[in-house]
């Protein structure tokens, strides 16, 4: 590890200076001694000042900001979002072990190419883990009603438990398939098993990590091309993490050859639709016991959690919500990926087995103005497949789906539900009323029909003839 040599660099002070526009940079003087906070680099001489002064490695913040040297400590939450501009998606992946994060890494990659996000890129932390990075030119300016600029650190959060939980159980297949539970205990925890498991069962991500918890605002990460100073290697940018090596981050022939989060990107907006997904997938968790409470059917409850529960057989599509009838008929405009994710969480709702709901996405996708590539359905229901929790589709008021695409088209019941869930479980609770007045009212009538045809029966009855019986010693 020779950081002055390789500081000096041209091409590295070059990409240092690029990567800290309008960001708050902290340098590094080894692993005790941390320079001021907030600092700025707007030229290479402000590298190469603290380079003289022995700079080991920089750190920036993932947001972005107006004037950075405003920043001070203590601010409010609207001084911060009157001074940020922006913030990229980092996916910060920690490892216990190197192998472990690498699986993380090529899952994520895999996953951003799923939503047809291009402009990503990917980085060695420099000791075990990876860095996944996609930046702000790449989400839309607002989804929601939110300006896009002030959702940290929420945003950032939410998109990094969205895709922990969307990749979790693939991740854990490809773990196990790495080395079997007993292996894993003995070698990260001393063959304390249960150090594996959260609520009693295995869980994957106590062995590795997509941080969320400890993003919080003016949070810095490791720049590239600057060391780390507890394992002397470089953090590189990395070409294909699946072939990817340790070896690849030393020193010596390293080149700079492209950069980390580079603004410049190929189609702008192109994560909006992942944001959306993410933003819908955290208010359907935060909803869903509010919902249930709310159509109060007691069949589709669990009583010890409070959690949905798929019907035990499929609902028709009579007692469906106009704007999903409607959507079933096809997208006659852009937003088809949008509608899969919510006709997949709505027919599950309805208790459509995955046949059937693989069947109408595809005669869906027919209809559509244009189909969606072939396997696209196939592969968001293999996800959806790997989930072990039923989700409910948006709510009725998310402007990015049923008015956004056209297909609001309310009824009289409309205007007291929130989700199209509510609206089909009110229905039933309709239909099941109605049967119940209708059985009443036949077995009403049934029983009036039997007392008036005993009441003439009797009226019909001849009189007694005998002669009354007297005792003879009345007599």
């Amino acid at each position: 590890m020779n950081p002055m040599a390789f500081y000096s660099r041209e091409d590295v002070q070059k990409e240092l200076v690029r990567i800290a526009e309008n960001r708050e940079v902290q340098f590094w003087f080894g692993r005790e001694k941390m320079g001021k906070r907030p600092d700025s680099v707007q030229f290479k001489g402000d590298v190469k000042e603290a380079i003289k002064r022995g700079m080991t490695s920089m750190h920036i913040s993932v947001e972005r900001w107006r004037d950075e040297l405003q920043l001070l400590p203590g601010m409010k939450k609207k001084d911060l979002d009157d001074l940020r501009i922006g913030w990229d998606m980092l996916l910060d992946i920690d490892g216990k072990d190197f192998e472990f994060s690498r699986m993380v890494a090529e899952l994520l990659v895999e996953a951003l190419k799923f939503y047809d996000i291009e402009d990503y890129t990917v980085k060695f932390s420099g000791n075990k883990g990876f860095h996944i990075g996609v930046p702000f030119e790449c989400f839309p300016d607002e989804v929601n009603g939110i300006n896009i600029k002030d959702y940290f650190p929420d945003g950032l959060r939410v998109i990094a438990e969205f895709l922990a939980e969307k990749l979790k159980p693939f991740l854990t297949e490809r773990v196990l398939e790495w080395k079997d539970r007993e292996v894993l205990a003995k070698e990260y925890f001393d063959g304390d098993d249960t150090k594996l498991t959260k609520k009693g069962k295995f869980d994957v991500f106590t062995l590795v990590d997509i941080d969320s918890i400890l993003i919080s605002s003016r949070h810095l990460f490791r720049a590239p091309y600057v060391f780390n100073e507890k394992s002397g290697l470089v953090s590189v940018m990395v070409k294909d993490v699946k072939s990817f090596t340790k070896d690849m981050a030393r020193q010596d022939g390293i080149m700079v050859d492209f950069g980390f989060l580079d603004r410049e990107v190929k189609k702008k907006g192109s994560a909006g639709g992942l944001l959306v997904e993410a933003f819908d997938w955290d208010m359907n968790n935060r909803s869903r016991e509010t919902l249930i409470k709310e159509s109060k059917v007691a069949e589709y409850t669990s009583d010890a959690k409070r959690e949905f529960s798929m019907p035990t057989v499929a609902i028709k599509e009579e007692f469906f919500p106009p704007c999903i009838n409607k959507l079933l008929l096809g997208c006659p405009e852009d937003g088809r990926k949008r509608a899969v994710f919510m006709l997949i969480n709505f027919l599950r709702s309805a208790g459509w087995d995955w046949e059937k709901v693989t069947e109408a996405l595809e005669k869906w996708n027919e209809a559509n103005y244009e189909s969606l590539r072939e396997g696209y359905i196939r592969s968001q229901i293999s996800w959806a497949k790997k989930q072990n929790k039923s989700l409910l589709p948006p709510n009725c008021d998310n402007e990015a789906y049923y008015k956004g695409m056209g297909i609001c088209c309310p009824d009289g019941l409309c205007q007291y539900v929130k989700n199209p869930v509510n609206y089909m479980l009110k229905r039933l609770n309709a239909q099941s009323r109605q049967k119940k007045k209708r059985v009443k009212k036949v077995v009403e009538k049934k029983t009036k029909k039997v007392a008036k045809k005993d009441k003439k029966e009797e009226k019909k009855e001849p009189l007694s003839t005998e002669k009354p019986y007297i005792p003879e010693s009345v007599s």
